[in-house]
């Protein structure tokens, strides 16, 4: 016990404690339901169906040119290529400029460890430490602490793009981002009823489903299960490397997304390995002890991290199974100077790895055991293991009639995701009982699709026109 909790005194019959830092102070004073409630006044529900672009706004080609600026020049076309594919992959790959127009709407000034990039496909299953799988949001390249509305409007409007490109009618679109907003609201505001401990853990993945009424999707969501179980380091590994006359095994060039790397690189990125160790929990140490580096090479990553470094470690145990971890750059999130433009102050960041890191333990119920941070040459890197029994619905190939249960779904991850960080009882409160939220974002929504079109056509008419170089299909 602490000095200071042991210094507690008793007086007139009654035990007094003294405040212990980090912890709420008793009696607890003020209702967060009714401060959630008096923001409806300062900014109304319905005020967040604005979308309001000002003169300055970067236009799309200029966007993705200042987006591309530190990352591998010629990995940039592979971006190009990627984001020209459909109207939802360039949202996919704009964070910042989706971040621009949000500083710019209506916001409670409640703040919740974000995502920032809270994209419907950006939600999937891995494995936890005993192998079974959970559901949850799984990329935090952009993760800040910021307002709650900017993620659920990016979720929002990432339905109805996705939905178009599924080929669903504009009705169900736009009831694909209110269904994800009411059940972003409903899930607030069932772990504002429950006890902490008990709301912290909620919503298990078992029970997501009937929660959210998402049964349509329980046959998508058994295939990618197990497609899922299946995605493996050992898989990769048989597909990715060869038997080395030494024994163990070494990457093959598979250009342009696998290429392995020089003697000198390859040393640098092992040997980050070893401050990497001191960022994980001492209980994860013997298991990596039993693992030698065998081979490392370079990996081209998803749309938004094309042209960031990106490293994939091979290490195998004494019987020659393989685990592989992806050392993957990480560059400062693209939503601060927009967060500063909203007039919240920019956050201090020690190591950019540490931040996501750290942001995807602040949402996620369960993280993976070995993720955690290093740096290469001075640049910041997360440490994570790759395909560990990872698998995701593509929410652009589901039948029209499954969006909206994958909006409900994707809905009820996010609220619980922010509930870690944000008080649900604060942010309930502000949402309320009735549909005034969910109709206000799913306007906003369709808007926003409609300018990522825009701004998509305008990107592709300049790949076209050969001021953007762009390889497609990679």
């Amino acid at each position: 016990m602490s000095a200071t909790v042991a210094s507690a005194t008793v007086a007139s019959g009654a035990r007094r404690l003294p405040r212990v830092r980090g912890f709420a102070e008793w009696p607890v004073e003020g209702s967060p339901k009714e401060e959630g409630k008096a923001l409806r006044k300062l900014v109304p529900r319905r005020a967040h169906a604005e979308l309001d672009l000002d003169a300055g706004r970067p236009a799309a080609v200029a966007a993705v040119e200042e987006s591309n600026l530190g990352r591998i020049p010629e990995l940039t076309p592979i971006r190009a290529g990627r984001m020209a594919a459909t109207p939802f992959a360039f949202l996919r790959g704009s964070a910042g400029l989706m971040a621009y127009d949000l500083a710019r709407t209506p916001m409670t000034r409640i703040r919740a460890q974000i995502c920032g990039d809270a994209h419907a496909a950006n939600f999937g299953l891995y494995g936890d430490a005993r192998g079974d799988l959970v559901i949850d949001l799984n990329d935090f390249d952009e993760t800040v602490y910021g307002p709650w509305e900017w993620d659920l409007k990016r979720l929002a409007a990432s339905l109805v793009l996705a939905g178009r490109e599924a080929g669903a009618d504009e009705t169900q679109c736009r009831k694909a981002a209110y269904d994800a907003t009411g059940a972003y609201r409903r899930t607030m505001r069932l772990l504002a009823k429950l006890p902490v401990l008990d709301a912290w853990n909620a919503i298990a993945d078992e029970e997501l489903v009937s929660h959210t009424d998402a049964h349509d999707l329980l046959g998508t969501l058994e295939r990618v299960s197990e497609k899922a179980r299946a995605n493996t380091s050992g898989r990769f590994a048989a597909k990715a490397t060869r038997q080395h006359e030494d024994g163990g095994r070494r990457f093959v060039d598979a250009a342009p997304v696998l290429r392995r790397v020089g003697d000198e690189e390859a040393a640098a990125v092992a040997a980050s390995l070893e401050s990497y160790v001191d960022t994980l929990s001492e209980d994860r140490l013997p298991l990596l002890a039993r693992h030698a580096v065998h081979d490392v090479a370079f990996r081209v990553v998803g749309t938004g991290s094309v042209g960031t470094r990106s490293y994939v470690v091979l290490l195998l145990d004494h019987r020659g199974e393989p685990l592989v971890l992806q050392v993957k750059e990480a560059r400062p999130s693209a939503l601060v100077p927009h967060l500063v433009t909203a007039g919240f102050e920019a956050p201090v960041v020690e190591h950019e790895g540490r931040r996501v890191v750290l942001g995807q333990k602040r949402m996620q119920v369960v993280s993976d055991i070995l993720l955690g941070w290093t740096s290469v040459d001075g640049r910041p890197y997360q440490v994570r293991q790759f395909r560990n029994r990872k698998g995701s619905v593509d929410p652009a190939a589901l039948a029209a009639d499954q969006i909206d249960d994958y909006g409900r779904m994707t809905g009820a991850l996010l609220a619980r995701a922010h509930s870690h960080s944000a008080d649900p009882r604060l942010v309930a409160g502000y949402c309320g009982k009735n549909e005034e939220l969910d109709e206000a974002i799913a306007d906003f929504a369709v808007a926003y699709a409609d300018r990522t079109e825009s701004d998509h056509a305008d990107f592709v008419t300049a790949v076209r026109a050969g001021r953007v170089a762009a390889e497609m299909g990679v």
